[in-house]
C-alpha cells in the first residue's frame, strides 16, 4: 500500500540540535566550583545545583538561575522561528495563535488567505499543515488570491473524534470553496491533500477551475482487492479476533504517536523525504509538533492509522479520473522515497489532459524546492485563471 503521509516510519541519524518553547535544553550549573567544592561534571539526572551543601544559601540562587535560564530558553525558542529564511525567500509568518478560524459542521478549521486575484486553495499532507506552504503562499500572493487550509484532524484545525476517511476532507475542501472562496479556484495538492484536491474536483467540477498535485497519495483500482474488502466478516472476526486486533493496534500505535513527536524523530524523518535538506529547520518542525500537543491529537492519530493502514479508502484513482474533466498538472519530485514518477506517468496515460513536470526533489517538492515549483505553477496557472474567471456558479 502507497502511504498517504508526508512523514514515514523509518528513521535516519541526525546532528541537528532543536530547541522547542516545551522542551528547551537547560544547562548544568556547578555553583559549588565558585565557592571551592569542585564537583565532578556529570550528563544524566542531576539537579540543577549539586555539589554543595550550603542549601538555604543557594535557594535564592537557584530561584534566580531558573528564571534566567527560562528566559534564555525563551529568547532562543523565538529567535528560531523569526530568523531569516535559508534560501532568502519571503516566508509565511508563523503565528502559534494561527490566522483565521472558519466553523465547519461544529468544528474549527483554521485557514489563511492572502493576495488579491483568482483564487488558488493550497492543501497539505498527512502530519503537515498551512505552515508546510510557507515559501509558496507569499509569493503565489502576488498575483492569485491565495487560500491555505487545514484539514480536519490537522494543523491547527479541530482535532475532531470522528471516523475520518477521504470523503471527510473532500467534503470539507468543496464546503470551504462554496462558503469561503464563492468562486471556481484552482485546487493545490501534496500528498493526502492531492488525493483529496482530485476527489473535490471530480465530485464538485463547478467549484474547480483546475487541479495541480505534487507527489499525490490515493491508489489505482485493484478487483481483487476490492472484492477482499467487501468479504463479509464472520462471527468470530467480529466478537473475538477484532477487538483483540483493536486492542494491539492500540498499544503500538500510542507508542508510535508518542515516538513520532519527539523533535529529534521528526527532524530524522523529515530529512529522508527531502533529499535537500537545507529547509528543514527549526520553522517546520515546531509547525508539526504544536499540532501534536492538542489534547486530542493521539486519538485522532489512532484513527488515523489505523484507517490508512488497516482501511484503505474505496476511492481509487481510476475512479476519478473517470469523472474528472478540468486540467491537471502533476509537479512531481522523482527523488521520493515512496511515491517515484512512475506513478506520475501513469496518470498522465489514464487522464491524458494532464501535464508532468519532474523535479529532483522528494515527497514534499514545494517545501524543498520551493522557487521551482511556484515557478511552474505561476507559468500553469496564469493562463487558467482567466478561462476560470469566465466559468460561474
Amino acid at each position: 500500500m502507497e502511504h498517504a503521509c508526508t512523514l514515514p516510519l523509518t528513521s535516519s541519524s541526525s546532528s541537528f540540535h532543536y530547541f522547542s518553547p516545551r522542551k528547551c535544553l537547560v544547562p548544568h550549573f556547578n555553583l559549588c566550583s565558585t565557592v571551592g567544592r569542585p564537583s565532578k561534571d556529570k550528563l544524566a539526572k542531576r539537579p540543577l545545583v549539586s555539589g554543595c551543601s550550603h542549601g538555604d544559601d543557594l535557594k535564592l540562587l537557584r530561584r534566580g538561575l531558573l528564571k534566567r535560564v527560562g528566559a534564555i530558553g525563551i529568547v532562543l525558542c523565538a529567535s528560531v522561528l523569526t530568523e531569516e529564511p535559508v534560501k532568502g525567500m519571503e516566508r509565511l509568518p508563523f503565528k502559534p495563535e494561527g490566522y483565521n478560524f472558519w466553523t465547519w459542521r461544529d468544528h474549527q478549521i483554521h485557514y489563511v488567505v492572502q493576495g488579491e486575484g483568482p483564487p488558488i486553495v493550497l492543501i497539505h499532507g498527512f502530519g503537515a499543515s498551512v505552515f508546510h506552504w510557507r515559501y509558496n503562499i507569499p509569493q503565489l500572493a502576488k498575483k492569485f488570491k491565495v487560500y491555505a487550509v487545514d484539514l480536519l484532524g490537522f494543523g491547527w484545525s479541530e482535532k475532531a473524534i470522528i471516523d475520518y476517511n477521504a470523503l471527510v476532507w473532500s467534503n470539507q475542501v468543496a464546503d470551504f470553496l462554496k462558503e469561503i472562496v464563492k468562486e471556481p479556484a484552482i485546487l493545490v495538492g501534496n500528498s493526502l491533500g492531492g488525493f483529496t484536491a482530485l476527489i473535490t474536483a471530480a465530485d464538485c467540477s463547478e467549484y474547480v477551475s483546475a487541479v495541480a498535485i505534487l507527489n499525490s497519495a490515493g491508489q489505482f483500482g485493484n478487483p481483487e482487492d476490492q472484492a477482499k474488502n467487501d468479504k463479509e466478516e464472520t462471527a468470530i472476526q467480529r466478537i473475538i479476533i477484532n477487538p483483540l486486533k483493536n486492542l494491539f493496534q492500540r498499544a503500538v500505535l500510542s507508542f508510535a504517536f508518542w515516538q513520532a513527536k519527539q523533535p529529534s524523530r521528526i527532524m530524522s524523518i523529515l530529512k529522508s523525504v527531502y533529499p535537500n535538506s537545507t529547509n528543514v529547520d527549526d520553522y517546520l518542525v515546531e509547525s508539526i509538533i504544536r499540532p501534536a500537543d492538542d489534547p486530542n491529537a493521539g486519538e485522532v492519530y489512532y484513527r488515523l492509522m489505523t484507517q490508512f493502514m488497516f482501511n484503505p479508502s474505496r476511492v481509487t484513482l481510476n475512479s476519478i479520473f473517470e469523472k474528472l474533466s478540468c486540467p491537471l498538472l502533476l509537479l512531481w519530485g522523482d527523488l521520493d522515497p515512496w511515491v517515484g514518477p512512475s506513478k506520475a506517468n501513469k496518470i498522465k496515460e489514464i487522464y491524458p489532459n494532464s501535464s508532468i513536470i519532474h523535479l529532483q526533489a522528494g515527497h514534499c517538492p514545494h517545501d524543498e524546492v520551493p522557487e521551482l515549483v511556484n515557478e511552474a505553477l505561476l507559468n500553469w496557472a496564469l493562463p487558467l485563471s482567466s478561462q476560470a474567471s469566465t466559468k460561474t456558479i
